[in-house]
């Protein structure tokens, strides 16, 4: 184990909180209530000892990114103080307040937060049976959802044959950073582009939807940029079956309603990039499978696994003294790394009040965030709830932008190292609301300044007149 033992200690017992995953949300937690609770009161149960920004695999697979920007030792991003347990769970016992771990040690609590993350499947891809070693092993095949799968993505695409076939997938099961899948499909079109092999190539997006993003607004912006790069789009197209050998991958075609017809299709490649279906983490599916058993027992979860909490305190419904975050809840928000950062808002203020035998009160709205990479320059910068947009900058964001991509190739990465792993940031809900002030038509000067700075940005001036007739007064 790499870590210093005057850091952390491996001290079964009990403690007063108990936070489940050491990912982008459990290190947020934890670094947050650290920072309220004694020392040696909170324990970490997270296996890994690598933690990696994942956002910067897709800009990595591309070259935008160096690989070693994106990683740190997980120990490193944990806060001094903590009880950091390198094993997985194996149990959830809510009942009693309990979990046992994959060495057999059990572990008790006053709260527990659960934030698992979610589990790339690869597996229930016929062809792909032993998962993430499957992509490696398949020649021509690769995924930008896991580092080695980042790496082997740049080195596909770096050789990929002049006049072949590339396709890029979207599954019909939940999956995380939801854009992802799309954004490296517009940056392999770039490269073919810049290789001078695009002419004779093939670059097909193939997705179980019937938009090739969820959030309309967006949906249109991409469908412009996709129709004016060339790129075929197959909607209501999921992945079921691959065949490296022959370099075959069959889709089973979808309704309206994202149901299977029963009706298949073959497509041939030279490059396959895979959107992996992803589903709750092992312990979770297995006390969901325990419950079926038990029609009595409290429910810490749905039956597919994910936790079950109130989609805007976040708080279990079963058990007041549960709390989940990020991508293992159930909530109906798209599950990024920006939503931890508006979860985390949400969670931290109710389980203080939780922890003080208060109510919990403060509400999650549902925000969530997804920089959609469009090319090595431009990016639209996606910001929605599942009640459609909510941006924060006083522009168009669904024009894809250089300032968007600067936030996210140069402003992203530091944030979420120095300040979401750490507890202070807690989304963009305050910027949105100073924003908001400049979008006013006494405020138009400030907006003609920001399109002098950025003129690639269409500004508009919210219940005002056009941005273009104000900016003409400022020139």
């Amino acid at each position: 184990m790499k870590f210093s033992l005057l850091r952390f200690s491996t001290v079964a017992g009990h403690f007063r909180l108990v936070v489940v995953g050491g990912g982008t949300a459990g290190c947020a937690v934890t670094s947050k209530f650290a920072r309220l609770l004694p020392k040696k009161q909170i324990a970490v149960i997270e296996p890994k000892k690598d933690h990696y920004y994942q956002p910067g695999l897709t800009l990595a697979a591309a070259g935008l990114m160096n690989f070693d920007q994106l990683h740190r030792d997980e120990g490193s991003v944990l806060p001094h103080g903590v009880n950091w347990f390198q094993n997985s769970v194996q149990r959830l016992l809510p009942e009693s307040n309990e979990l046992r771990l994959d060495n057999g040690q059990a572990i008790s609590y006053d709260f527990l937060v659960l934030a698992l993350g979610i589990e790339l499947r690869y597996d229930y891809i016929e062809g792909l049976s032993s998962g993430t070693e499957s992509v490696l092993i398949s020649p021509s095949i690769s995924s930008i959802y896991f580092p080695e799968g980042a790496k082997k993505t740049l080195e596909e695409l770096n050789k990929f044959p002049s006049g072949g076939v590339a396709l890029f997938t979207y599954p019909a099961h939940p999956i995380k950073c939801a854009g992802a899948p799309l954004k490296i499909c517009f940056l392999a079109e770039e490269i073919f582009r810049r290789r001078g092999i695009r002419s004779n190539s093939f670059v097909r997006f193939c997705t179980s939807n019937s938009r090739v993003f969820g959030v309309p607004k967006y949906a249109e912006s991409l469908e412009r940029t996709i129709k004016k790069r060339g790129i075929e789009p197959y909607l209501q197209h999921n992945l079921v079956k691959v065949d490296p050998e022959r370099r075959h991958a069959v889709f089973e075609l979808l309704n309206e309603k994202g149901k299977g017809t029963g009706e298949r299709k073959t497509l041939e490649y030279s490059f396959l990039h895979i959107g992996p279906p992803c589903s709750p983490a092992k312990a979770l599916i297995e006390h969901a499978q325990k419950n079926e058993q038990n029609a009595n027992a409290l429910q810490l979860t749905d039956p597919q696994g994910w936790v079950k909490v109130d989609p805007r305190t976040l708080q279990s419904p079963a058990f007041p003294n549960v709390f989940a975050i990020g991508d293992c809840a159930n909530t109906p928000n798209a599950k990024t790394a920006a939503a931890v950062s508006s979860q985390l808002k949400a969670l931290s203020k109710n389980l203080k009040n939780v922890m003080n035998n208060k109510a919990p009160i403060a509400e999650y709205d549902g925000y969530a965030s997804c920089p959609l990479v469009v090319d090595r320059r431009h990016v639209i910068l996606a910001e929605f709830s599942p009640n459609g947009p909510m941006e924060t900058f006083p522009y168009d964001q669904s024009r894809p932008t250089m300032f968007a991509y600067l936030m996210k190739r140069y402003v992203m990465p530091p944030l979420y190292w120095m300040f979401l792993l750490k507890g202070y940031w807690e989304g963009p809900a305050t910027l949105r609301k100073i924003f908001g002030i400049f979008a006013r038509k006494s405020n138009a000067k400030f907006h003609c300044s920001l399109q002098k700075t950025f003129p690639d940005i269409q500004y508009t001036i919210r219940r005002s007149s056009p941005s273009s007739t104000i900016c003409k007064k400022y020139r």
